[in-house]
């Protein structure tokens, strides 16, 4: 563990530092941690935080009522089962690296998604973008676990919360004013998803894994890993060196997507991942629950800096994950 300046970093295989957010309500301690994001973001773009103040009750209760409902019985989850990629249940979820032109089998997991603009009236929703997006498509919720709605909203808020303050934080580390990135999110398109890795009684095709490997696609992405059974991997590099994420108590694993990396102009990097499956004979099962950060649908692309390079494909932020999401489910859309 090395502390300079206030800042707290303990090095994790080298590749994927955790920050401790313990200093981040005064001057000097944002600077610190910021400094120390800017660095993470611009090697692996993963880092993992400690001390970040969401209070493990509330992810206990998560990840209870979850686990709850993906092990209730099939005819129950597929009353909320609805088109692919949107809020609800989805039996298969996808094949993750079709984003990237790979073509895989579809990857060995149940989902469950809902949105933040899932509880809008139906016109406001359908003034987010004139291409297909979950998030232009109401919510859709189990009945039971009695609690689950509730549970879900409430994690969904103290994760946004969360986000916009790892927002600010990127600002300062880009030498911006805290605020930068606020107008780019104050009607934000944000995901809640759980991903419900179940045992794998059959043995994978071939180039099946249970996340295939793709980058994400928005701006960044908290995830609370579980347990410590693992799976979740980093690419180092461009090589095919795949390094473990290991599971801190307590921590949220943070990564930065593509439109972190389209709008520092590849100064920041959005990082190769994948699940792995477990060892052969290994009957376990796990859920992640990953929280996507998504800004307005209409946010610029460009980057913030007019001297670097630009290099993407759409036009807006709702253009660029809308293509990576009718990929991801192209077999089932």
């Amino acid at each position: 563990m090395t502390n300079h300046d206030n800042e707290t970093v303990t090095v994790v295989h080298g590749f994927v530092p955790v920050i401790d957010l313990s200093t981040r309500d005064s001057t000097e301690g944002r600077a610190a941690i910021a400094r120390a994001i800017g660095a993470a973001c611009a090697s692996s773009g993963f880092f993992t935080i400690v001390s970040h103040g969401v209070p493990q009750d509330l992810v206990d209760r998560m990840y209870t009522t979850t686990n709850a409902f993906f092990r209730s019985p099939d005819e129950e989850k597929d009353l909320v089962a609805n088109r692919p990629g949107v809020s609800g249940f989805r039996r298969f979820g996808g094949a993750t690296a079709n984003s990237l032109d790979q073509k895989t089998p579809p990857d060995l997991c149940e989902a469950f998604s809902t949105h933040a603009t899932g509880e809008l009236s139906e016109q406001e929703r359908e003034r987010l973008g004139n291409y297909w997006a979950s998030w232009k498509l109401a919510n859709i919720w189990p009945s039971t676990p009695a609690d689950f709605k509730d549970t879900w909203q409430e994690y969904l808020y103290v994760m946004t919360e969360l986000s916009a303050d790892l927002m600010r934080l990127f600002a300062l580390a880009l030498e911006l004013d805290e605020d930068f990135f606020e107008n780019r999110f104050d009607h934000h398109v944000s995901s809640l998803a759980a991903n419900y890795y179940y045992p794998q009684l059959e043995l994978p095709l071939p180039g099946q894994l249970r996340r295939g490997e793709h980058t994400d696609w928005g701006s960044l992405t908290v995830l609370y890993q579980e347990d410590d059974l693992g799976g979740l991997q980093v690419q180092h590099g461009m090589t095919n060196d795949w390094r473990d994420v290991p599971a801190i108590p307590g921590s949220f694993v943070v990564n930065i997507g593509d439109l972190m990396a389209l709008w520092t102009g590849g100064r920041w990097v959005s990082t190769m991942h994948r699940v792995v499956n477990p060892e052969r004979g290994n009957a376990s099962s796990r859920v992640s629950i990953p929280f996507f950060y998504l800004p307005n649908h209409d946010a610029p692309t460009e980057p913030i800096e007019p001297t670097r390079p630009f290099a993407a494909d759409a036009v807006t932020a709702g253009q660029w994950i809308s293509t990576k999401m009718q990929k991801t489910f192209s077999t089932e859309l």
